[in-house]
């Protein structure tokens, strides 16, 4: 009555209350959403193939008697893994003086059977192992059930001490190496930690935006690209919330939720997120350390500058790229559906393979020119006639500093992601989500601080702005009458030196690492 019934969408919670039966359900290729209630302790096969919306199962108890589970998602099958049904076997119910002897049956060797004496008294003997079997005729021998109980009784019993043995339900299909049985987070500790990070990144993120948008000083090609750089970290952010609140909303019976949240528009935005703001970080990254680059080599030769009408079609044509690139799961290229954090883990198809290793060794590129950037600048200021000692090792820690970061983000994520893409794991997705919280999101973390707030442009920006609210406005004075000091001594030497010095030189070398 059930089964390929594609108009059944409902059953109402009462329809099986107080009902014997059924044993047997089998609601496959129907449009059934979710299962009634009460009345379901009486099944012990349960049939939902091809059955694509029901997502839900009902709370795992109703199910007291279940042996066999043939469901439509592998996630449902997590909820039935380690549970056992309640009683080992229905015919216990009749034998309850049995109950200690099935205990100490189970525990004999086997050359212990069971058996009828001569004054038709059960017990149980140890016999020697030369004795017959139990016969699989029942009147040929002695020692058959059929001579102790009806045939009625008999039946649900596949073997002689079936009643004795407990009953563990099996449930298809299994969950895969992609969706093991876990919450989304998989660890405890990861639980807590991406909170801390999501709240550092989009605290940190959001206030370096705040500071640069509201400053009234000019906008300059740093402050430009740094205001991009901020933006994608703090999306990144949200990505770590996104995936945080879903992951304790659901914790413990994330079965229940993963299709829904897997197949839905929440997976999707939250694969978006990330995948636009890893890209669109490391491509501002790098188009930040080639400015730096530029300004020190061609620091005296203002007709070269870097002009925020450079700087805006080349970020432009950054967005337009991390766009496409975030897009292309939803348009079937790879997809965010694969695995419960949301990352484009398929690899089933050739130009799926081929949009996760371009991404890769894009990623990795990115960092070799960052990389052949830094150690550029660092030889220019380490040139003693143009930088003080002490400024050459301030410099060079934050240039290390600023590579470490970058390769602590990088490297793993991209390692094991690129063995992945050619079908050989050398990590599982229990594990690969300690990488997404601890390494993923360094440089969203980090950058705020390296490249914004531990700077003085920057400090001095956040207490102009603290001072317009009525707060710390002697530090904020303090901050205009150095800047305003340190601009006229540059005007001054600009002025008196006859052609390119080594003093605004130096000054120009320092400045680029300041902004």
């Amino acid at each position: 009555i059930l089964k390929d019934n594609k108009n059944l969408r409902r059953m109402h919670d009462d329809a099986l209350r107080g009902a014997t039966g059924p044993d047997v359900l089998d609601i496959s290729s129907t449009a059934l959403e979710s299962l009634p209630s009460y009345g379901l302790e009486a099944i012990q096969v349960l049939n939902a193939t091809s059955s694509y919306s029901l997502k839900r199962l009902p709370p795992l108890d109703k199910f007291s008697n279940l042996l066999e589970a043939v469901l439509t998602y592998p996630s449902h099958c997590c909820a039935f893994r380690n549970i056992k049904t309640e009683k080992p076997n229905s015919l216990l119910s009749i034998f309850d003086n049995f109950s200690k002897e099935c205990e100490s049956t189970m525990r004999k060797t086997t050359n212990e059977i069971f058996y009828r004496d001569d004054s038709y008294n059960t017990s149980l003997w140890s016999v020697e192992k030369n004795m017959a079997p139990f016969a699989t005729d029942e009147e040929a021998s002695p020692y058959s059930y059929s001579a102790l109980f009806d045939e009625d009784e008999m039946t649900g019993l596949d073997f002689e001490y079936d009643f004795c043995q407990p009953k563990i339900l099996t449930c298809t299909p299994e969950p895969d190496a992609f969706n093991p049985c876990e919450d989304i987070l998989g660890y405890s500790f990861l639980r807590i930690l991406i909170w801390f990070i999501n709240i550092l990144a989009i605290a940190g993120n959001f206030t370096v935006l705040l500071v640069l948008i509201t400053s009234h000083y000019k906008l300059t090609v740093p402050r430009f690209l740094m205001c991009n750089l901020s933006f994608a970290d703090f999306c990144m952010g949200l990505y770590l919330l996104l995936i945080a609140s879903v992951d304790a909303q659901t914790s413990g019976q994330y079965y229940n939720y993963a299709i829904d949240w897997q197949t839905g528009s929440g997976c999707n935005t939250a694969g978006f997120f990330t995948v636009f703001a890893s890209e669109l970080s490391v491509y501002t990254l790098t188009v930040i350390t080639v400015e730096r680059w530029y300004t020190i080599t061609y620091a005296m030769q203002l007709d070269r500058k870097l002009r925020l009408r450079h700087a805006v079609p080349i970020m432009l044509g950054g967005w337009l790229f991390s766009v496409f690139i975030a897009v292309m799961p939803l348009l079937g290229v790879s997809s965010y559906m694969k695995v419960s954090i949301c990352l484009p883990m398929d690899i089933e198809t050739a130009l799926s393979q081929a949009y996760i290793l371009i991404i890769l060794v894009l990623n990795v590129v990115a960092f070799i020119v960052i990389c052949a950037c830094y150690i550029k600048i660092y030889i220019a200021v380490q040139n003693p006639e143009l930088v003080a000692a002490n400024k050459d090792t301030k410099v060079a820690k934050r240039m290390a500093i600023l590579i470490f970061t970058d390769f602590t983000c990088m490297a793993p994520i991209s390692f094991f992601a690129i063995s992945a893409a050619f079908k050989v794991p050398l990590i599982t997705v229990t594990n690969s989500k300690i990488l997404l919280v601890l390494f993923y999101p360094v440089n969203s973390c980090a950058n705020p601080f390296l490249y914004a707030i531990f700077t003085k442009a920057f400090r001095r920006d956040f207490f102009l702005l603290l001072s317009k609210l009525g707060c710390c406005k002697s530090r904020a004075e303090l901050y205009r009458m150095n800047y305003f000091s340190a601009y006229t001594s540059n005007c001054k030497n600009g002025v008196s030196a006859a052609g390119p010095s080594k003093a605004p030189r130096a000054l120009l070398l320092l400045s680029a690492f300041e902004k």
